[in-house]
């Protein structure tokens, strides 16, 4: 019965230290404020040259035509959305 006692008690404390760790280790409104941000400029950079080098590439060509544009602005999003995903995915 002793060992058992001994056993509880020690994974107790475990766990009330690893809550403890947790609650110091919570991230600051600063830091989460930081993550989101580095969240958008990773999404929106490659989105918005997207959509400029689209634009210089249509207005290069003849005639009126918007295809570069908003093909470069999906290929924008699609390479946001790949650096959101692997840098939440490293963090």
């Amino acid at each position: 019965m002793n060992d058992n006692g001994e056993r509880l008690r020690s994974n107790i404390e475990r766990q009330a230290r690893r809550m403890a760790q947790a609650e110091r280790d919570r991230p600051t409104l600063l830091a989460q404020t930081v993550f989101l941000g580095t969240l958008a400029l990773l999404f929106v950079l490659p989105l918005v040259g997207g959509a400029y080098l689209g634009h210089w590439i249509d207005s290069q060509l003849a005639g009126f035509s918007y295809r570069w544009t908003l093909s470069l602005i999906l290929v924008g999003a699609f390479v946001g959305g790949m650096n959101v995903y692997l840098y939440i995915r490293k963090n």
